[in-house]
């Protein structure tokens, strides 16, 4: 089984006038990210990271503020390190008793991970002023992605795609991630988010039913991933049916042709019973 890059829309039309034909790419490997263009080299941010958790270790504020710094620029941050980074920034920012700035930065993680929980080893410079901000935890982003159910074997296939909420405005773009079960690579589309957006894939083409793997990541305007939706370990699966194709006696153009020459040939043996003039002419003669 094989994507097909070039949407047909022959048979299809149905399909594709749902929404937006795309094409699909190759996905960048690990340790890299599309940059719009092609795939390039991350950068060392978890190094970064990595350092400022051992300065949170040490309680060294200046060492926390300077690594989280650095991490940034080496962005753009994938979704654990995006979390991380906010979560080391409110530390930091505890440990040097600005209380406001730290429950902005909590207020950033907490939207990204509502479900995020500070080290039970912290000082609770740290700890309390997250307790405070996680009374209130705000509405984190959330996209839908769907499709119809029934789909089948080499047709175009819509995936609708919603914005359910965007509280702090960072959702920009989302790439989706596709490949038929079994695949050991994965192709990638990329899209402006928007509200409402249907995408048509391409039609996948194989002579059985196939099961097809998505998932998705969402991006802020710094290409940062702020969302996830499903993941290669655990991908959502879309299954498409096979019909086999028609026996070459059942199709319609076969029958057409046979139905003609069954009424040409009703015709003609009506017209010899009914119409055509007989081979002799009847009558009679009388001689005097």
């Amino acid at each position: 089984m094989r994507f097909v890059l070039v949407v047909l829309a022959v048979g299809c039309t149905h399909a594709a006038d749902r929404g937006t034909q795309v094409s699909l790419r190759a996905a960048c490997a690990a340790g890299s990210y599309w940059n719009g263009r092609a795939c390039a080299p991350a950068g060392d941010a978890p190094k970064q990271l990595e350092a400022g958790a051992q300065a949170i270790a040490s309680q060294d504020v200046d060492a926390i503020a300077a690594a989280v710094s650095a991490a940034e620029k080496a962005g753009p941050l994938d979704y654990t390190s995006n979390i991380r980074l906010w979560e080391e920034r409110g530390i930091g920012l505890a440990y040097g008793d600005d209380d406001p700035g730290a429950k902005t930065a909590f207020d950033m993680m907490l939207a990204l991970d509502p479900g995020h929980v500070l080290s039970y080893r912290l000082s609770p410079k740290a700890t309390l002023v997250f307790e405070e901000v996680r009374k209130s935890v705000p509405t984190a982003p959330s996209i839908d992605v769907n499709w119809t159910r029934g789909q089948k074997v080499g047709d175009p296939l819509p995936i609708d795609i919603e914005v359910i909420s965007d509280p702090k405005k960072f959702l920009d773009r989302a790439t989706l991630f596709v490949r038929s079960r079994g695949e050991a690579s994965w192709h990638a589309t990329d899209l402006v988010l928007a509200k409402d957006k249907t995408i048509v894939l391409p039609a996948i083409h194989s002579d059985k039913p196939v099961s097809l793997e998505l998932y998705l990541r969402a991006y802020d305007a710094h290409d940062n991933e702020v969302l996830t939706w499903a993941d290669p370990s655990h991908p959502r699966e879309l299954a498409l049916r096979y019909e086999p194709p028609t026996p070459w006696y059942r199709k319609w153009w076969v029958w057409a042709i046979g139905g003609s020459a069954v009424a040409l040939a009703t015709g003609i043996t009506v017209y010899e019973l009914t119409i055509a003039p007989p081979d002799t002419v009847g009558g009679s003669a009388m001689v005097k």
